[in-house]
């Protein structure tokens, strides 16, 4: 029988009991569990946050990795208790469009509705789905329980698309700032596909508004860069980032998630 490795994705923070009983639940299950956190620091209720973070992290893991996403602001409601399965991965989640990166970057995409009631904990709490419902779960999917056993399935399901920058003119973009990071870089919601000539070896003339700064600098190493000093620069997750050398960013530009950034050439 596989043992599959089980990761977790959630807003549970690390000062309760959930993210603990969790791997409880599930290691009571599967003693031989594998289980890694990715990231149990999600913003509080922000589904945005959750589907940024599992997007960016699921693919670097082995396939048949079980992610479970727990960013569920609607539990306890009619809100549907989904596992989706894409061509190397398995994930367990609420239906409230947290997987939606996931689903716009499958090729091959199956969505089932969790009915299969013998395989949570009971009595299922109101409150605490990712320990009755998902974490349960898991443990039987990392012994190998056959996926179709735990329900039909739809087509129906939740997914949004994350914000998209817009041109003002020919000359002028409008975007988001989709998140700030530990370290005060403003991720922002340009690609090198709405702006490719921003990361070109010598990029035209242009101007990025956040707050209230003029950035007018792309780097492509934080240390390229004098102390506190703001730039540009391609991160890591493969969007324009707004970031200073040794500083938080975020606090030198006065924004944060969901500031305006405008890029005019």
């Amino acid at each position: 029988m596989p043992n599959r490795l089980i990761t977790l994705t959630t807003d549970f923070g690390l000062n309760d009991y959930f993210v603990g009983t969790m791997k409880g639940v599930i290691l009571g299950i599967n003693p031989a569990a594998q289980i890694v956190d990715i990231c149990n620091s999600i913003q509080s209720f922000d589904v945005l946050d959750g589907a940024l973070t599992i997007a960016q992290a699921y693919s670097y893991f082995p396939a048949d990795t079980v992610h479970l996403v727990i960013v569920d602001p609607g539990v306890g409601s009619e809100r549907r208790p989904l596992l989706i399965t894409t061509e190397k991965h398995m994930f367990l989640a609420p239906d409230n469009g947290v997987m939606s990166i996931v689903y716009e970057r499958s090729e091959r995409l199956s969505v089932r509705q969790i009915t299969a009631s013998h395989y949570f904990l009971q009595p299922v709490s109101q409150t605490f789905h990712g320990r009755d419902v998902f974490a349960a779960c898991a443990g039987w999917l990392s012994k190998g329980v056959e996926i179709s056993k735990f329900g039909d399935e739809i087509i129906d399901f939740v997914r949004f698309s994350a914000p998209k920058p817009k041109p003002v003119n020919e000359k002028t973009l409008k975007g988001v700032v989709l998140k700030s990071d530990k370290f005060g870089n403003l991720i922002t919601n340009f690609t090198p596909k709405e702006v490719p000539q921003l990361f070109t070896a010598e990029p035209p003339a242009f101007c990025i508004q956040v707050g209230k700064a003029e950035v007018t600098k792309i780097r492509t190493a934080y240390a390229q860069a004098a102390p506190g000093e703001v730039f540009g620069i391609l991160g890591s997750m493969g969007y324009l980032e707004i970031s200073a050398n040794r500083a938080a960013a975020n606090r030198l530009v006065g924004a944060d998630k969901g500031s305006e950034v405008s890029i005019a050439f």
